[in-house]
């Protein structure tokens, strides 16, 4: 159900998940893969994040009409080692290849303490939370890790060699929400100067360069120039290891192989997602639950101090979208139901 309010459209979550779903499948995606990404776009909106949410839906299918995503992909998983599973997304979007490979990675994870899940040949357009917070969900530790299109220059250069190659782990908790943080080596997600480029909103000059090189404020000439990686040296190192262990480790591309495919469609990133699950049970055996309760006692100490932990907000607005809704500015919601033309309800 949906009802318009001051400045948007309140939605439902089932009312966003349909019209995410109508709109892919319009796009020529199949049942599956539709329902995949979606539920995925939706879980962004849920939870807040508006430059991961609904709006995505005009990024996926900007990459489907330019023919980089493959509509009826089938991910193919390959069972090559006790400790390390590999799916082949077969040029889909990343979420059908992911679920496949779930309970594999979990099943691995548990029988040998550690796993791997390397999934390429894929199309990413979300973020990496949903992903390791799902692993969580099953009791176990998860770090994630993908390049993306080479849009972030190094440290010290102002030309693209990164992608703003994100980095997840999530961290379970027993009767509580998992750890979670998902941040990009980037100084700010791709997506958030978009939402500023789409508001005439200027952005903060150490966010960017300009084609030229030079420090600018301009949303659409940072997203025609380069970004910066967060903390300088740091976030570059960093930003080099996912490019590492996501591109050449597990044969994919790196950053700027991936944005040299794309060929100027305008697509979203091409490439591969690492993802390791860590048993704790497998580490700890009998003294699992022990250790995991000193855990607690380091939660406990960041928030008595009145510090946030990652994720805190996703979760306290996920509690209030899921009982009252999502408000979807006007303009886009306008946007989409103009994807939406002509499909069957």
């Amino acid at each position: 159900m949906s009802a318009v309010v001051d400045g948007g459209v309140r939605m439902t979550l089932d009312a966003v998940h349909t019209l995410a779903v109508r709109v892919l499948r319009g796009a020529g995606l199949t049942p599956e893969h539709a329902d995949a990404v979606a539920e995925t776009m939706v879980a962004g909106e849920r939870d807040g994040c508006a430059s991961h949410g609904i709006y995505r839906l005009l990024v996926a299918t900007r990459s489907i009409s330019a023919g980089v995503v493959v509509t009826d992909a089938v991910p193919c998983l390959n069972d090559c080692a006790p400790g390390l599973v590999r799916v082949d997304g077969g040029g889909g979007f990343a979420q059908p290849a992911f679920a496949l490979g779930r309970s594999a990675l979990a099943a691995k994870a548990r029988a040998s303490g550690i796993a791997a899940l390397a999934i390429t040949n894929v199309v990413h357009f979300a973020a990496l939370w949903p992903e390791v917070e799902a692993l969580a969900g099953d009791g176990l530790v998860a770090l994630a890790v993908t390049p993306s299109h080479a849009w972030v220059a190094p440290a010290g250069g102002t030309k693209p060699v990164f992608g703003t190659n994100p980095i997840a782990f999530g961290w379970p908790r027993a009767g509580r929400d998992p750890f979670v943080f998902d941040f990009a080596t980037s100084a700010v997600a791709r997506g958030e100067i978009e939402l500023h480029r789409r508001a005439g909103k200027a952005v903060p000059a150490d966010w960017g360069y300009d084609a030229e090189g030079q420090a600018t404020t301009d949303a659409a000439a940072v997203l025609d120039g380069a970004m910066r990686t967060f903390g300088g040296h740091k976030g570059s190192a960093l930003a080099a290891m996912v490019e590492l262990l996501a591109g050449p480790l597990i044969g994919d591309m790196t950053s700027a192989e991936s944005l040299a495919t794309d060929r100027g469609r305008g697509g979203s990133p091409i490439g591969g997602e690492l993802i390791l699950a860590i048993d704790p049970a497998g580490f700890l055996g009998a003294e699992a639950a022990r250790h995991m309760a000193r855990a607690e006692a380091m939660f406990t100490a960041i928030t008595a101090q009145g510090a946030r932990l990652p994720s805190e907000r996703r979760y306290a607005a996920r509690r209030v979208s899921e009982a009252n809704g999502v408000v979807i500015p006007a303009a886009l919601h306008a946007e989409i139901m103009a994807l939406a033309g002509g499909v069957p309800a």
